[in-house]
């Protein structure tokens, strides 16, 4: 067998003759190296070439005034490779724009979006600055040009917080965790509530988060935010997944006043678990199985009556919380079991209310309500992600794998269900 010749390339040859006089590391990455003289020279003729399409535009321009190169002008930029001095070219008129290195602009494109990908994972400022200074070989970005990076996301954040929603989303799941805000010089603990939908695709969607009083809000608080999902284009919910939200179901009858709310069995039972001693534990969530795990709403009470008899005597408080909240446990009877699944804990949502935990872990104290939409907001960017990119190396999680797999065949099968019991309201 002949085999072909190798035809000769253009960019080996450069290459080859590049690195020619490159004999240690360091003459390709170091401070004088091969990569960032490259870099230099690169963004250099990059702004000759927009120079020379502005005069050339300007030339055909009626009623422009005649314009010509002006020498340039030395100005020092951020980059990933360090520090780079850029020769800045002008015109007599003072019209040019640069576009890749713009005026004012002290960092090269692509060094933001590391600074908010690890502030996303986090990182304090102070942190960020002294790993870039690690992995740019000495490059130093001080702590101030990160806050004004991180900060220039807050147009980002508004313009999120603030974008149409769908029509209808079935399943919506409502979960709160909370963070100490510096306010008026003082230290608050403060409640963020995020919201999570289920499309009709049965795919995830972060709809928004609000601040507020740890604990202590009612119906107006939960007024404001359903309000507000209205306004951006939410018409109407099927089921509201909730963890017992004070003045939550007076509020969502106000707004949606047909979304049935159904609380988190998960919650209730830990709620359950309060009132009795670590010993009995075992055997008291056993007896409660029968009731969220019935075939039939009248299965259920059976087996509320049943449990009632043999611990009210020792434990009358458990089976007091289970009636107090029994109109918002028994909705799940509607529904076949994968419906219920989706519909009987708020799983999905605590998943990135975890995520976003490890997140916030770091930060004792924010400070402003505006630091902690910057930061989720970065962080959910992170989390959403995930959710649609393929699942790798199943093989080596099958359970992870089935787990995953199953969540969302449920979602759907729980779909198809409210499609043909709400059809009216499902295709909207």
């Amino acid at each position: 067998m002949v085999r072909k010749k190798k035809e000769p390339n253009r960019v080996d040859d450069l290459l080859d003759e590049l690195l020619e006089d490159c004999h240690s590391p360091e003459d390709i990455l170091g401070e004088g190296g091969l990569m960032k003289q490259l870099k230099k020279r690169l963004v250099e003729r990059a702004l000759a070439g927009e120079l020379n399409g502005h005069l050339k535009r300007e030339a055909t321009a009626e009623g422009t005034a005649p314009n010509s190169r002006n020498g340039s002008s030395k100005k020092t930029v951020q980059s990933e490779d360090g520090e780079l001095e850029l020769s800045i070219p002008r015109d007599r008129n003072g019209s040019f724009e640069p576009i890749l290195v713009p005026k004012h602009q002290r960092r090269i494109a692509g060094l933001d979006e590391k600074i908010l990908a690890l502030y996303a994972r986090g990182n304090s400022t102070r942190d960020i600055s002294a790993q870039l200074e690690e992995l740019y070989g000495g490059a130093k970005i001080s702590a101030t040009v990160i806050s004004e990076v991180i900060e220039s996301v807050s147009a980002d954040v508004k313009a999120w917080q603030s974008r149409p929603l769908e029509e209808v989303y079935p399943i919506v799941y409502l979960d709160a965790l909370y963070v100490n805000i510096k306010v008026s010089g003082r230290v608050s603990k403060r409640a963020v509530y995020v919201v999570l939908g289920i499309d009709k695709e049965g795919d995830k969607q972060l709809l928004g988060l609000w601040i507020g009083e740890a604990e202590t809000e009612g119906a107006k608080f939960w007024l404001k935010v359903l309000t507000d999902l209205k306004n951006r284009g939410l018409k109407d919910i099927l089921i509201a997944c909730c963890d017992g939200l004070k003045g939550f179901p007076q509020a969502i009858e106000a707004v949606y006043p047909h979304t049935q709310v159904q609380l988190c069995i998960v919650h209730l039972m830990r709620n359950c678990m309060k009132y009795v001693p670590w010993k009995d534990r075992k055997a008291v969530c056993a007896d409660l199985k029968p009731i969220y795990q019935a075939a039939t709403l009248a299965e259920s009470e059976a087996a509320l009556d049943t449990f009632a008899e043999k611990w009210d005597e020792t434990y009358p408080a458990v089976s007091q919380v289970w009636i107090r909240n029994w109109e918002n446990v028994i909705p799940i009877f509607n529904y076949p079991m994968e419906g219920r699944r989706v519909i009987y804990t708020t799983n999905a949502i605590e998943s990135v209310n975890r995520s976003l935990r490890k997140v916030i872990k770091t930060k004792a104290v924010f400070p402003s309500e505006d630091a902690v939409f910057r930061l989720m907001y970065l962080a959910m960017n992170n989390i959403s992600k995930k959710w649609n990119r393929p699942i790798k190396n199943c093989g080596a999680n099958p359970r992870r794998f089935a787990a995953l797999g199953n969540a969302h065949q449920d979602r759907r099968s729980a779909l198809s269900h409210f499609a043909i019991l709400f059809p009216e309201r499902f295709s909207v």
